[in-house]
């Protein structure tokens, strides 16, 4: 006889996370610390067939997500924003960190959510040092320029000016540090497929590196649609009978961070990409919107990346399967 699988909602923080159960009819609540005792209590509660829901809320789930799978206990994990979705549908108003986790057990139920796969370690360093050079690379342009602003003033002492070159010489330096090191892990773990990648024209190294972590090498995702999805390259447009109106924009879905790479990748591909070429003539010659036409470049070169890879071959600017919108 087939176990019931029963989906359990977790909110999780910092320091502890909030426990949704169904069971015989109704919730219970419980809460426990973000810890590894937190986690062996948790796994005394789940009864069997049990399936665990929880939000990708900064890096507070990895480990007890990791744990879980350990121990053999299915996860799904969450972008935020869709659970968020969920709620507004379901016109919840209520914010309590127990009707949070009871939202995501009832989005289990109902939406029966994909398999978390636990990463390799390579991946997560990956991500976290790609995380870190964004912080780094936004404070080193923040600073530069402070310092500009500073020098027009035209009152800058030459003390503070020297602490300021200081500290924009060390971040520069890490940043060029951090690079090369994810450089080395990426191309020992990801050599081929980095190069498959930057076969496509239009993609360079960085972009095609961002994409790699992101996706896990290209694992995370069954189909070039969730990825598009999950990085948030899509267009929203506002337009309602002839009185409303509005312009194309980037969705803020997703990781705005690859999405923009990805947008700024689409001019040059739109130029040198025999596909995006003609996907940005043809619907440029329809009336759309530049913006528009390059949003659709960009989830072009996604679909191109994710059958290159999916497929370990070249671009092929011939091969239908990655031309085809």
């Amino acid at each position: 006889m087939q176990t019931q699988t029963h989906y359990t909602g977790i909110d999780i923080s910092k320091s502890f996370f909030d426990v949704a159960l169904f069971q015989a009819g109704r919730y219970t609540y419980n809460k426990f610390s973000n810890n590894i005792d937190g986690f062996k209590a948790l796994l005394k509660e789940l009864p069997v067939g049990s399936w665990v829901v929880m939000e990708a809320s900064g890096p507070y789930y990895l480990r007890l997500a990791c744990f879980l799978r350990d121990e053999g206990v299915p996860v799904s994990v969450i972008n935020p924003l869709v659970i968020r979705r969920f709620s507004q549908m379901r016109m919840s108003r209520a914010k309590t960190d127990k009707k949070d986790a009871k939202m995501i057990a009832e989005y289990g139920t109902m939406e029966q959510p994909v398999l978390w796969q636990k990463p390799e370690q390579h991946v997560i360093t990956l991500q976290q040092t790609e995380a870190l050079l964004t912080r780094l690379q936004t404070e080193y342009t923040a600073l530069s320029n402070q310092l500009e602003s500073f020098d027009s003033s035209g009152m800058l002492t030459k003390q503070l000016r020297k602490e300021i070159s200081t500290e924009l010489t060390h971040k520069e330096r890490l940043i060029k540090k951090l690079t090369n090191q994810m450089d080395r892990i990426a191309t020992e773990h990801y050599s081929e497929l980095l190069a498959n990648l930057e076969s496509i024209p239009g993609m360079g190294r960085k972009t095609a590196m961002m994409l790699t972590v992101l996706s896990g090498g290209f694992t995370r995702f069954d189909d070039y649609r969730k990825l598009s999805s999950y990085i948030g390259i899509c267009p929203r447009i506002f337009e309602s009978g002839t009185s409303v109106k509005g312009k194309a924009r980037i969705c803020k879905m997703g990781m705005s961070r690859i999405g923009a790479t990805l947008y700024v990748c689409s001019w040059s591909a739109s130029r040198c990409n025999k596909a995006c070429r003609d996907l940005y003539g043809r619907l440029l010659a329809r009336g759309k919107a530049k913006k528009l036409a390059l949003i659709a470049v960009a989830n072009k070169l996604i679909k191109q990346a994710f059958a290159i890879a999916t497929q370990k071959t070249k671009y092929n600017e011939n091969y239908s399967n990655y031309i085809c919108f």
